[in-house]
C-alpha cells in the first residue's frame, strides 16, 4: 500500500495536481463528475464528485435505499510551499536569473535549501473559445536555493534568522534575459507564451519518496501533511459501499493559510454540496437540516509524532508514535473538535475494526496548531472528531511517517464508512454494522 501512496505523491506536485489524481481514483471507482454550475439529478446508489477551483473536491455516495445522515471525512490538499510572484524573473549580479517568490503557509524554511526543486501549478490560457485552465509541471530539476557558505555566515549553526525575500530566492538560469521561465512553462503545456494570461505556480521538492530504517518501518517524502489523510480517506471511500447513510469525502484547499477562500473549509462548499444532495433526493429544508444535525465528521489532518531528540516537548501521557495507529487529537480550548462523544464514537469504530488508536494532547504550556474541523462546523454543524497519523518534521519540505499507519488509516476510515452512526438523541448514539 505504501508504494501506491508514494506514486500518488509523485503525481501531486501542487494542490491542483493532487485533486486531479484524486479525481482519477474516483473515475476508476465509478464515480460521476458533477459541475457546480449545473442542476444536479442524483439517483439512489449513485456515486458522484464535484470540484471547486480544481484544488478542492467533494465526493459522495448515496445508498441504494434509506437515507438518514451523512458520514464525512475531511482533509486538505495544500502544503506549505513557495509561490512564484506575478513578475518573478529577476536579474541577479548581472549574470543570473533568479525567481521572486513568497511563502505560502508556515514552512520550515531551512529544509528548502540545496535540493532539486521544480515548478508546478496551473496556467490560464487564451483559446479560440475563451479561456481555460491547464495544469503544468516542468517535471525536471529546474531551480535550486543555494545556502550561503559558512565562511560568510558563521551564525548559520547558532540560530540564524532566514529572510525569505533575501535568503530563499531560487536560482533558475544563466544570463540576463528574462522571459525564459514562462516560455518553458508554455512549452510544457503546449501553448504559446503570449497565450498565458494568468497563473498560480509553486516550487516543489523533487526528491522521491524513500522507505527506510530497520525492517523498512518508515517512509519519507514531500507533502505527507496532509496528502496522507487525503489519499487514505479517498481510497477508503472508493473501496467501501454506502448502506443507510451518505458517505462523503471532502478535500479542501488552503488549510495552511486559514481556509478562508471559496474552496477552503471556511467556504460554503461543503454546506452547498450537502444541501444540494438533499434537494436532489427530494428532501425539504427542514428534513435537510435534521439530516445534517444527525451527521458525523472525521476531520483528518496529521499529528505530531514524539521527536526522539526532544521528548520533553510532548505531554508524557499523551504522546503518539509512528506505526502505532490512528491518532485522536484533543484540545480543551477547541483547537480540535474532539469531545467525549465524538472520541467515544470513533474510538469504538476503530476498536471493532481492530485498528489501534492513540491520543494526542499538547503540553499545557505549549500552544499547538489547529485544523479544519472547527472551521467546517461553522457552516455545517455536526458531531466531529479530529484525527490524523503521527509524523515527524511536519511542515518540512521532506517529511517522515510510519509505513504501517497508511493501512491503519485506510482500515479505520473504511470501518467508519461501513458503520452507520445512528444518533438517537443529543449525546446518544448506536453503531450499526
Amino acid at each position: 500500500m505504501i508504494q501506491h501512496f508514494l506514486s500518488f505523491i509523485n503525481e501531486s506536485p501542487s494542490a491542483f495536481h493532487s485533486v486531479q489524481a484524486l479525481c482519477g481514483m474516483l473515475n476508476e471507482a465509478g464515480f460521476t463528475a458533477l459541475n457546480e454550475n449545473d442542476d444536479w439529478h442524483i439517483e439512489p446508489g449513485q456515486r458522484c464528485y464535484v470540484t471547486r477551483n480544481r484544488s478542492s473536491v467533494i465526493a459522495f455516495e448515496v445508498p441504494a435505499c434509506g437515507l438518514s445522515h451523512f458520514q464525512i471525512v475531511s482533509s486538505h490538499s495544500d502544503s506549505p510551499v513557495f509561490k512564484l510572484k506575478q513578475n518573478t524573473e529577476d536579474v541577479a549580479c548581472g549574470r543570473f536569473i533568479r525567481l521572486n517568490t513568497e511563502r505560502y503557509g508556515g514552512m520550515i524554511m531551512s529544509t528548502w535549501f540545496d535540493r532539486p526543486l521544480s515548478i508546478a501549478g496551473r496556467v490560464i490560457v487564451k483559446t479560440e473559445n475563451g479561456y481555460e485552465t491547464r495544469l503544468v509541471d516542468l517535471g525536471r530539476d529546474a531551480v535550486m536555493i543555494p545556502n550561503m557558505p559558512i565562511h560568510f555566515n558563521r551564525e548559520v549553526n547558532d540560530g540564524y534568522k532566514y529572510n525569505p525575500q533575501v535568503d530563499l530566492l531560487p536560482l533558475y538560469a544563466e544570463g540576463s534575459e528574462t522571459g525564459r521561465l514562462m516560455a518553458e512553462v508554455a512549452e510544457a503545456c503546449g501553448v504559446k507564451a503570449e497565450d498565458i494570461v494568468g497563473s498560480d505556480l509553486f516550487l516543489y521538492n523533487r526528491m522521491g519518496g524513500s522507505v527506510w530504517g530497520a525492517d523498512n518501518a518508515f517512509f519519507s517524502c514531500p507533502r505527507i501533511d496532509d496528502l496522507e489523510c487525503a489519499w487514505t480517506s479517498m481510497k477508503a471511500l472508493c473501496d467501501t459501499r454506502a448502506e443507510g447513510h451518505i458517505n462523503v469525502c471532502a478535500v479542501f484547499d488552503n488549510e495552511e493559510v486559514g481556509s478562508g477562500t471559496k474552496q477552503g473549509a471556511d467556504s460554503t462548499f461543503l454546506a452547498d454540496v450537502l444541501s444540494r444532495v438533499c434537494a436532489a433526493l427530494g428532501a425539504t429544508d427542514s428534513q435537510t437540516r435534521a439530516l445534517i444535525a444527525r451527521s458525523f465528521m472525521a476531520s483528518a489532518d496529521n499529528a505530531n509524532d514524539v521527536h526522539t531528540n526532544h521528548p520533553e516537548k510532548y505531554d508524557a501521557q499523551n504522546r503518539t508514535f509512528m506505526n502505532g495507529g490512528v491518532v485522536i487529537k484533543h484540545n480543551a480550548n477547541q483547537k480540535y473538535t474532539t469531545d467525549g462523544v465524538s472520541c467515544a464514537i470513533f474510538g469504538q469504530i476503530c476498536e471493532r475494526a481492530g485498528v489501534p488508536v492513540q491520543h494526542f494532547v499538547n503540553r499545557s504550556d505549549i500552544l499547538g496548531g489547529s485544523t479544519l474541523g472547527n472551521i467546517a462546523n461553522t457552516h455545517a454543524s455536526m458531531n466531529t472528531v479530529d484525527i490524523g497519523l503521527p509524523q515527524l518534521a511536519m511542515h518540512s519540505s521532506y517529511e517522515t511517517a510510519g509505513v504501517k499507519d497508511v493501512a491503519h488509516m485506510v482500515n479505520a476510515l473504511s470501518a467508519f464508512y461501513r458503520t452507520s452512526i445512528v444518533m438517537t438523541g443529543d449525546g446518544m448514539f448506536q453503531l450499526v454494522d
